[in-house]
């Protein structure tokens, strides 16, 4: 399956010259915990970063500094990895465990920002999976039953 199907496609974004506490108040609207950091070419938002609830904490709060001086692009994570709407789970699966990453904002092939994939979603996606493979067991007894008849 691809990346593209299972990804949120409504993605809360930013760019990198809004403050600290403006994210901050965008994620509380938006009931998130992090915001793709984008800059706007001419058509498309392209992610360079993405700044999670936990980066405003351990970078400004735990520190004393004030969210309201900082810009986002101060404490963003620029070490992106992005997917393509195409990739395929399982190998977006192992990317993110090899970097230690929980989302993934998700690109189209010009770079556009199209949605996010989070932890989240590829559990609930890897749940449907398992539910679906454990159904065989009574589908093929319920099938040799038939056939024994």
């Amino acid at each position: 399956m691809r990346i593209g199907e299972i990804c949120t496609v409504q993605t809360i974004y930013c760019k990198g010259d809004e403050t600290v506490q403006a994210a901050a108040l965008l994620m509380r609207k938006h009931h998130v915990g992090d915001l793709v950091v984008i800059e706007q070419t001419n058509e498309e938002r392209i992610p360079v970063g993405i700044l999670t609830d936990r980066d405003i904490v351990v970078s400004v709060i735990a520190l004393g500094l004030d969210p309201a001086s900082l810009l986002v692009g101060d404490i963003m994570s620029a070490d992106l990895l992005t997917a393509s709407e195409d990739d395929d789970v399982y190998e977006t699966i192992d990317r993110m465990r090899s970097r230690g990453i929980r989302r993934v904002p998700v690109v189209n092939n010009a770079g556009g920002l199209t949605g996010i994939v989070s932890v989240d979603d590829l559990l609930e996606f890897l749940a449907e999976e398992m539910g679906e493979l454990s159904r065989i067991s009574s589908h093929q007894q319920s099938h040799e039953k038939r056939a024994r008849q």
